[in-house]
């Protein structure tokens, strides 16, 4: 039983809970971190008890996940035995021939460097475990794919884990949506790290499912996508660190919430920064890619300190212009048009921070064969050194970053000299910017957004991904390519009224894919949107802009005009932070909330 008075050192309850779950009186999804793995079980009974959901409880983990009302997570709060509860957040991939010849893999194979008796670990969305790039060194599986009303396991046995041979299999039938494979971007993925045409050719893949599958047009904007969820995450992590195998990398080719800094003391950071550094105690480096925002600054986690943060580079040793970029970063590695394998025994071409990342994953595991007893954190070291640096401004000061180079870290090449870097970002939509007028009211049956709006949402929110599929070289048949997602560069302030005439479709001018891009790239940055408040469409969004009714509504319309301007290019982010905790707090008043409403009004003229 609950000890009958708290310690010291416990935090008070209402401390425990992470602002703004359930507060408008829905169901939260929450993970609840515990003081020891032994208490799992009886606050998990002691919960069931008080009727809380206990939709996930791992075997032998210092935490459970519930769903709950904010009343219900208080109440557990003051268990003594439970130290924190937060959301389970979801994420998804961060994605938008020559590559290896840049970075000196040819070299590093020359000399006999394939990474041979050591593993790269992908957390991603499952592989094609028998794709020829493979050659049968995939050495371990494991699925752990979340699940609630609406949203699916992808594990093969339908459970939410699977473990062995099979149980990362991305060509099973929850992957297929219409003809297309969800699943495709860890088997192309795996591929660059260590499939045959790969970085590390001889090393063996550690394949691990993360994602589920959510069936939600309103939240993917088709009819189905992918998310992981943070429990998931969590449990594939602290697999890997239990594998008998020598693993030198675990790649993660995803991202969430954007910093221009470290994120280690951020709510965030404090979660996966303990498993990255057990992982690094351990000889296993966490690489993760730094997203595709063209942002000074680094998606989490990418941000955390002890991991390593890659950037992307063409083939022209030019940073991509999408990729992020500055001190945050450890390395950039190529992601522009690299060709890897998809599941069918096929191959494409991606672009995007997702497939810089695996370079990097694969060059430590070369590294790792070839010195076994070096601590992994001077393996980096060695690559950051060896690595061409890249030279650019960054947050108003000149930033260094090295570019991925193995013929110097492996195989005797010199190491190359600096070359300077001037990011330039993709060219936002040519039509001019809008002018003044209202829009239209909304109409209840506005196409763009069909359904009455729920107050909250127990659903996954995604965070924003970008894919640029250029060919399919199976096939003759070439996809259309299309943009990757970043913040324009107008860097001009619109009023509320302005944004609504360009959310509302066909009345502004630009363009609706650009919209619903800047939709997405807030729904990754904010707290409020879109899990509070929905606003992951058009005609969501829309809705938020033009309702005045309440406070919070009045709130809720000032923070996403002030998110549009910064996905549109304004920079300060300080003023909406501070609002948004406003907005997450659990009985804000009226004044609380006229307040920050007229903080955030104020920073956006």
């Amino acid at each position: 039983p609950p000890a009958e008075s708290p310690s010291e050192t416990e935090a008070p309850p209402e401390e425990k809970v992470e602002e703004g779950l359930g507060v408008d009186g829905g169901v939260a999804r929450a993970i609840v971190e515990l003081t020891g793995p032994a208490e799992n079980a009886p606050v998990a009974a002691q919960a069931a008890a008080e009727s809380v959901d206990v939709v996930l409880q791992p075997q032998s983990q210092a935490f459970m996940v519930v769903k709950g009302t904010a009343e219900e997570l208080a109440r557990l709060a003051e268990d003594p035995r439970v130290a924190s509860i937060r959301r389970d957040r979801t994420y998804t991939p961060t994605q938008a021939g020559s590559n290896l010849t840049l970075i000196g893999a040819d070299q590093a194979h020359a000399k006999g460097f394939t990474g041979a008796g050591q593993a790269v670990a992908v957390l991603d969305t499952g592989i094609d475990p028998d794709h020829p790039w493979y050659n049968g060194r995939v050495v371990a599986e494991a699925c752990f794919s979340a699940v609630e009303p609406g949203v699916e396991s992808l594990c093969p046995n339908g459970q939410t884990q699977q473990s062995g041979a099979g149980a990362a299999d991305a060509t099973t039938g929850k992957c297929l949506s219409g003809g297309v494979n969800l699943c495709d971007h860890g088997t192309h993925v795996a591929g660059i790290a260590a499939g045959s045409g790969g970085v590390a050719p001889g090393a063996g893949i550690v394949a691990v499912q993360v994602f589920s599958r959510v069936n939600d047009e309103n939240l993917c904007g088709e009819p189905s996508c992918l998310l992981a969820y943070e429990s998931s995450l969590l449990q594939a992590m602290d697999y890997v660190a239990g594998l008998s195998q020598p693993v030198a990398a675990v790649n993660l080719s995803l991202g969430g919430l954007l910093f221009e800094n470290e994120c280690d003391t951020s709510e965030e950071g404090a979660i996966f920064k303990p498993k990255i550094d057990a992982l690094l105690a351990k000889g296993i480096a966490t690489v993760v890619a730094a997203g595709n925002e063209f942002f000074e600054g680094a998606s989490y986690p990418a941000c955390i300190s002890s991991a390593v943060a890659v950037g992307a580079n063409d083939g022209g040793d030019a940073i991509a212009d999408f990729s992020n970029r500055g001190a945050v970063l450890d390395l950039f590695a190529p992601g522009v048009d690299i060709e890897s394998s998809v599941p069918d025994d096929a191959t494409t071409v991606y672009s995007g921070t997702s497939m810089a990342t695996p370079h990097v994953a694969g060059g430590l595991a070369l590294m790792k064969a070839a010195f076994p007893q070096t601590p992994m954190a001077e393996l980096i070291d060695k690559l950051k050194t060896t690595g061409r640096p890249y030279v650019y401004d960054a947050n108003g000061t000149q930033v260094t970053t090295p570019r991925l180079d193995l013929a110097a870290a492996l195989a005797g090449a010199a190491p190359q000299p600096p070359i300077s870097q001037t990011p330039v970002a993709p060219p936002d939509d040519p039509r001019p910017d809008p002018g003044d007028g209202s829009g239209p009211s909304p109409q209840p049956d506005d196409p763009a957004d069909p359904g009455p709006e729920p107050t909250s949402s127990a659903s996954p929110v995604p965070l924003p991904t970008v894919t640029v599929t250029v060919t399919v070289t199976a096939s003759p048949v070439v996809k259309p390519a299309s943009t990757v997602c970043t913040r324009g560069r107008t860097a001009r302030k619109l009023t509320a009224k302005k944004w609504a005439v360009e959310i509302h479709r066909g009345s502004g001018t630009i363009a609706d894919d650009t919209l619903t891009c800047y939709l997405k790239l807030i729904g990754k940055s904010s707290k409020v949107f879109p899990e509070l408040t929905k606003a992951s469409s058009l005609g969501k969004a829309y809705r938020v802009l033009k309702n005045t009714g309440t406070g919070k509504a009045r709130l809720d319309g000032a923070l996403l005009t002030a998110w549009l301007n910064w996905a549109h290019g304004t920079n300060g982010t300080t003023t909406l932070a501070a609002a948004e905790k406003v907005r997450l707090s659990e009985k804000p008043s009226k004044s609380a909330l006229k307040k920050a409403t007229k903080k955030v009004v104020k920073s956006t003229r």
